[in-house]
């Protein structure tokens, strides 16, 4: 990677300029961040100690949440760190990384949701061929590839932006080194990135719209000729906490990238941002578990295993 810039290091902005609020957003951030964490990390648990959970459904669910936990990972610890002692300053390097990562996560969050949308429609649509068609290997194939496209995608669009020349300001109007904020600073021409970073985002949200929308359209003509009450309950109820976590999803994705650089709105960015970066990680294990008996289930035999061996250790 070519390196034609005179700036070293960069500069954040904060999410607020009043002193006043930056303690209150921090005690914010650190308790979402650790529901987050909790959240997440005890989702990968539950799934891998209790033997029902094993399976392409939960694999992928398993999968999404490691995902949701390191693309938080990458930006609340510094957003917590300006909040509480000023730390502002990123490295040119560090903010190459930061933004490498996560590019990398947010794409593979965005295949792996097409693939949760294609396991649902297998699982509704064709319930006897689920064991065959949705086996350990397709799920190891898709969510490989889902890993494989967010490293290529992150790889393309750090390398563009960071050949880029930075030689006026070094402030970026954003509390992360996000693509669309960091390719604002650039005094090159930028209009080719621009296209790139269009064209790649545009490629993978629509792909992934595109095979979620054809697995949900065959799915709800399936629902439509269930008869049994009991079915259409159940049909809905396996396809609703993936709905949710798609349209959160994509919502904010659609308004952060898929417009030029010059045409964005950073206070706007900065509280989609706030939405994607920190809240639907925090809120994805929570919706699936709300409405899923089976993860209740399964917390609630991890809970009596727990309690009864520490009753054990106590005696």
């Amino acid at each position: 990677m070519e390196n034609n810039t005179e700036v070293s290091d960069f500069i954040l902005l904060e999410l607020t300029n009043a002193p006043e609020l930056q303690i209150p957003l921090f005690v914010i951030f650190i308790l979402i961040y650790l529901i987050t964490l909790l959240g997440n990390l005890g989702m990968i648990t539950l799934i891998l100690l209790d033997s029902r959970l094993h399976t392409p459904m939960y694999f992928f669910l398993s999968n999404l949440s490691l995902v949701d936990f390191c693309y938080s990972s990458t930006v609340t610890p510094k957003v917590m760190a300006g909040l509480l002692i000023g730390d502002k300053v990123i490295s040119y390097n560090a903010c190459a990384a930061q933004m490498f990562f996560f590019a990398v996560f947010a794409t593979v969050e965005n295949y792996l949701l097409a693939s949760m949308a294609y396991d649902r429609y297998i699982a509704v649509c064709k319930p006897l061929h689920y064991a065959t068609t949705m086996t350990t290997g397709v799920c190891a194939h898709l969510t490989i590839v889902s890993y494989a496209c967010g490293i290529l995608n992150a790889s393309v669009n750090v390398v563009d932006t960071f050949s880029l020349s930075f030689c006026m300001s070094s402030v970026v109007h954003h509390f992360f080194c996000d693509i669309p904020a960091v390719m604002a600073l650039s005094c090159s021409d930028k209009h080719f990135s621009e296209l790139i970073l269009i064209f790649i985002s545009s490629f993978n949200v629509f792909f992934a719209l595109f095979v979620i929308f054809i697995s949900y359209l065959f799915i709800f003509i399936t629902i439509l000729k269930i008869k049994s009450g009991e079915g259409y309950q159940k049909a809905l109820s396996t396809c609703a906490s993936h709905l949710v976590t798609v349209s959160l999803f994509y919502g904010t994705v659609i308004i952060m990238y898929l417009q030029p650089s010059s045409h964005h709105s950073m206070d706007t960015d900065k509280i989609a941002s706030v939405f994607y970066t920190m809240v639907i990680p925090m809120l994805n294990p929570v919706v699936y578990s709300l409405r899923n008996k089976e993860v209740k289930n399964a917390f609630k035999k991890v809970a009596e295993k727990a309690k009864y061996s520490l009753g054990v250790v106590y005696k």
